[in-house]
């Protein structure tokens, strides 16, 4: 039985000159895609040709962005198989956010187009990643490991420091647009989370909003790190269940915002997190809190017992 006869539902198929016209590539290049990566028809169809079908068309599209993003065609063709794409309708079950693994080529393409200043690359690489694979996974293997190249070279090598500024923006928007506003939320008082005075380092802030979102669990987020007087006033307004005060780089923790903020009667879980609170001895019922993972997990269990 054909495509047209299973479960009565037709899907429409390409030959391969009309793929290359889309792709704006030419037909050979489609053939030898197929021959050296395995990048052709899935289905069989009847006749002498064969011909593409929807997800075979969306393997191509991917990996043709990801060579649009710097990398080699044999890890873009790597990138496109692996690729996990959405579930067409009534076709089965789709893949959940943080059951795929982003490998390090997506981190080396993602980085080379933010060196090329491709500002279109970089939000689509980012978008891929977190759509593919949730925000905490894409933080840990692809945004982390790049951030970190920027900051400290990449192989030791120091380089493109106005491509950090580009990378920096663009993580920024991709977390703001992973970052859900839940319809139903499982905590009543909310996470208030923000840096402290001189805090530079604000996307871990916003890495974490978008992770407790995909956890529907709410928060108020501080990107902007307001004076202590108004961060007071802000806990007494929200009356949230925890407050997170991150400190990115060291000398910058104060354990005199965790008094202030103690002051009262509302019982509010306190956590210190980030590299500036390394040895620094946190007051009573101060938690700390290492990296993303672990402060979502213990954030999560912390308000809702999971």
């Amino acid at each position: 039985m054909n495509g047209a006869g299973r479960a009565g539902r037709t899907e429409a198929t390409l030959p391969v000159a009309v793929v290359a016209r889309r792709l704006g590539i030419a037909p050979s290049t489609l053939r030898t895609w197929d021959r050296r990566y395995g990048l052709g028809p899935t289905g069989h169809t009847g006749g002498k040709h064969r011909r593409y079908g929807p997800e075979d068309v969306n393997r191509l599209e991917l990996m043709q962005r990801a060579l649009l993003g710097g990398a080699s065609t044999a890890e873009a063709a790597r990138y496109a198989l692996e690729a996990v794409l959405p579930v067409q309708q009534g076709s089965g079950e789709r893949i959940a956010p943080g059951e795929v693994v982003l490998d390090r080529s997506v981190a080396r393409r993602l980085r080379a187009a933010a060196l090329a200043m491709d500002g279109p690359a970089v939000q689509r690489t980012l978008a891929e990643s977190i759509a593919e694979a949730g925000v905490l996974e894409a933080w840990e293997n692809v945004i982390e490991p790049v951030a970190t190249a920027f900051e400290s070279g990449w192989d030791g090598e120091q380089e493109g420091a106005d491509a950090g500024y580009l990378f920096a923006e663009c993580v920024l928007a991709a977390l703001v647009r992973a970052t859900p506003v839940p319809a139903a939320t499982r905590n009543q008082r909310p996470v208030l989370i923000t840096g402290l005075p001189g805090d530079r380092v604000n996307l871990p802030l916003y890495a974490l909003t978008a992770c407790l979102a995909e956890r529907r669990i709410s928060t108020r987020l501080f990107g902007t790190t307001p004076p202590r007087e108004v961060l007071a006033a802000a806990v007494r307004h929200t009356a949230p269940a925890a407050v997170v005060l991150h400190a990115g780089e060291a000398g910058q923790a104060d354990t005199a915002v965790f008094v202030r903020l103690s002051r009262g009667r509302l019982r509010t879980r306190l956590f210190a997190w980030g590299a500036g609170w390394a040895g620094i001895p946190l007051p009573p019922k101060v938690e700390p809190l290492t990296d993303l993972r672990s402060a979502a997990e213990r954030l999560e269990y912390v308000l809702v017992g999971r």
